[in-house]
């Protein structure tokens, strides 16, 4: 259950990271109204209190949380963007998740 409680976590706080970034990237690079910035901004700030809820230390949470934010990058620039991750991107992103199971839930002893 912790394990499914911290991947929970990762999700939610990418989900933010990215989301937020995406929005600052609308505003600033698109030319959106400032409005989208702002949000954009809170978004990332939520991103920031999501993480202290992992059971692990703070080097390990956001070393780990790295390769979350790989995949769910490339998720979202597929589903926003429209940009289909190749074989690279999704060979990339499984070595980046792999990675995060090692540092989070490896048995340690």
């Amino acid at each position: 259950m912790l394990v499914l409680k911290s991947a929970l976590l990762f999700l939610v706080a990418g989900l933010f990271e990215v989301g937020g970034g995406y929005l600052m990237w609308l505003w600033l690079r698109e030319h959106k109204a400032f409005l989208v910035g702002l949000t954009g901004a809170l978004v990332l700030a939520l991103y920031g209190v999501v993480p202290t809820f992992q059971p692990a230390h703070f080097g390990r949470v956001y070393a780990a949380y790295g390769g979350v934010f790989i995949v769910l990058s490339l998720f979202w620039g597929w589903g926003i963007d429209k940009r289909r991750p190749d074989t690279f991107d999704m060979l990339g992103g499984l070595l980046a998740l792999t990675g995060v199971a090692v540092i989070m839930w490896w048995p340690r002893g």
